[in-house]
């Protein structure tokens, strides 16, 4: 089946935004729970760490260099999104500090990886050549603009909490981690049935 470049992009922007397929969008949103709006330039780092890392295995998967385990991911993805939401809780005084925040781009960067496994079959049956970069440029070009799409949403909610409704952000971030934390467990539990 041939794909159009153009629906690569409209592929990795649905990957992202699809209400379905909502454990990448879970992933993202525990990941940046723990975020304050003055942080917005660490965040765009840590969501560009988690794009990164989720290139670089579908570049691994489409040169056939790793395999794909749908059982592994499956089991995977949701143990990324509870380990999240535990360092998010447990780190939380910590979140200005650099060394911390390194920790964060490291753990997006390396999860991504993960997350990435989880669309690199569906993404070498898109590929109608040998060429990857560009279809590959543009997958992830979409992905992230989805990204993007998602943080400037929870952003303008996290704004509306704290600047309007005046609430504290360790409430925040416990509703949006526990939230992750809560979900993916019960994703985990189904996939381990």
């Amino acid at each position: 089946m041939n794909h159009s470049l153009s629906s690569f992009f409209v592929t990795g922007w649905e990957h992202i935004v699809d209400i379905n397929a909502y454990d990448h969008l879970l992933f993202v949103m525990t990941l940046c729970a723990a975020f304050q709006l003055k942080q917005w330039k660490q965040i765009l780092v840590i969501i560009t760490a988690f794009t990164i890392g989720h290139s670089c295995t579908l570049i691994l998967s489409a040169l056939d260099i790793v395999p794909s385990n749908t059982t592994l991911i499956e089991t995977l993805i949701p143990i990324t999104i509870m380990i999240t939401a535990i360092s998010n809780i447990i780190n939380y005084k910590k979140e200005t500090q650099k060394s911390n925040v390194r920790i964060k781009y490291a753990i997006a960067l390396v999860f991504g990886l993960i997350h990435g496994l989880a669309f690199a079959s569906n993404f070498k049956f898109m590929l109608f050549s040998d060429d990857i970069v560009m279809p590959l440029f543009i997958f992830n070009l979409g992905i992230e603009i989805g990204q993007l799409f998602i943080v400037l949403l929870l952003m303008g909610v996290l704004w509306l909490y704290s600047y309007v409704l005046k609430k504290r952000h360790f409430d925040w971030n416990l509703f949006f981690s526990g939230a992750g934390f809560g979900i993916a467990t019960t994703l985990f539990i189904n996939v381990v049935q």
